[in-house]
């Protein structure tokens, strides 16, 4: 006999802040099932991956990106 939701819920519970924010990766990605989309993704790191390091383009420190994004969209 499999497990009920709210047995699983208070064993879920009962795991470190950390072994929940794992599980709750797990289940997200578990339901992220679109493989071209993933597939596409993963190109796009690749490519900005390549670009970086053949110096075709300059990394961006983050509080610079976040000030950038601020201003193009207050609020």
């Amino acid at each position: 006999m499999s497990p009920t939701l709210e047995t699983l819920q208070a064993e879920v519970l009962r795991l470190s802040l950390a072994d929940r924010a794992r599980l709750l990766d797990r289940l997200i990605a578990s339901l992220d099932v679109d493989c071209e989309a993933e597939a596409a993704w993963d190109a796009l790191a690749d490519e900005r991956e390549q670009e970086l390091e053949t110096g075709a383009v300059q990394p961006v420190p983050l509080d610079v990106a976040i000030a950038r994004l601020e201003a193009r969209f207050p609020g």
